[in-house]
């Protein structure tokens, strides 16, 4: 296909899902020029009946959608929200495309390593996203938490590009701010999903039920202590500016931190009893799980700076396992 017969567009989202279609839905309803590429019956329901979005937000509207990555020819921004299993084959689909800016709202840290490899490092913006929502059968999508979508240069260097980008999405609708400290930030978040992923997994319950529980608060808090020893060889300080404050886990004693989730566990019985994690979500539709390039990332890092995680590399094998059992192919 020729450039000039290509698609051009502000903001194209990679990626149909739940916070993905909420970005769509809310910059398309701001007036910006956004392209969605999905495939499958997402991309059907989408060029059917729109984006629709309920909870926080309710209204539908109708956005272009791609279904063959060859028809995008630019970006002003790239959006990825895929999940992460196939993230390097989906981006190299894409690396045809004149790309201004690229981030990616997906969980781990192993996304901005992936994006500056195939855009270059200084197209890539660091991103945490402490926003979510689900896609009900219909695909109607749920609007569930509208806390706030972080962006930074990697470099940790403040700049115009980020804070413009941040106003952009937060005048939308969906909340975002610019800020300098992205990858303490998507560190600090990752070192504290990994215990959030394996107990919803294991436990199968919504998320106040598992923070709640003294026995399973006391088992996030030892996995996110493991993720602090690795940040540390990597030198990146955790903070408490996350889903759970990882720093106070891993400095407080085991006893005062596993007290911090429990409570926090309430917290979340109270003003959102019906949160579930994505990865809970992902179990229960059959679709694969994010252990690979995260949990299994980790694993890798660990092992390249000497860093011992045994009991993420036990939690990775039984997830692993529950995968392949899954898949109806055990061993």
């Amino acid at each position: 296909m020729s450039s000039a017969n290509r698609i051009h567009c502000e903001f194209a989202i990679l990626g149909a899902g739940a916070l993905g279609s909420i970005l769509g839905a809310h910059l398309a309803r701001a007036g910006r020029s956004v392209v969605m590429l999905a495939r499958g019956n997402r991309a059907r329901q989408i060029q059917s009946d729109g984006l629709r979005i309920a909870g926080l937000g309710q209204f539908s509207i109708a956005v272009p959608t791609l279904t063959n990555p060859a028809e995008l020819g630019s970006a002003n921004v790239l959006v990825v929200a895929t999940k992460t299993p196939g993230t390097a084959e989906a981006l190299n689909r894409l690396r045809h495309v004149k790309i201004g800016t690229a981030f990616s709202v997906q969980n781990g840290t192993l996304k901005d390593e992936l994006l500056a490899d195939a855009f270059g490092a200084e197209r890539t913006l660091g991103c945490l996203a402490d926003t979510s929502g689900e896609t009900a059968n219909d695909g109607t999508v749920v609007f569930t938490r509208n806390v706030n979508i972080l962006l930074g240069e990697l470099s940790g260097e403040s700049g115009t590009r980020a804070a413009e980008l941040a106003r952009v999405i937060d005048a939308a609708g969906v909340r975002a701010t610019a800020v300098r400290d992205i990858r303490s930030l998507e560190w600090s978040k990752f070192a504290v999903w990994v215990g959030l992923v394996v107990l919803s997994v294991t436990t199968r319950e919504v998320s106040w039920r598992f923070l709640s529980d003294p026995g399973s608060a006391r088992v996030l808090v030892r996995l996110t202590r493991e993720m602090g020893q690795l940040a540390g060889a990597l030198r990146i300080p955790l903070i408490d500016h996350a889903v759970l404050p990882a720093a106070s886990l891993c400095l407080a004693s085991e006893q005062q931190a596993t007290e911090r989730v429990v409570a926090i566990g309430h917290e979340f019985e109270r003003n959102a009893p019906g949160h579930r994690m994505s990865s809970l979500q992902d179990i229960e539709a059959g679709r694969p799980l994010e252990i690979h390039e995260t949990l299994g990332y980790a694993l890798r890092e660990g092992q390249r700076l000497g860093v011992a995680l045994p009991l993420i590399d036990s939690c990775y094998q039984l997830l692993s396992a529950l995968e392949r059992m899954r898949a109806g192919n055990p061993g």
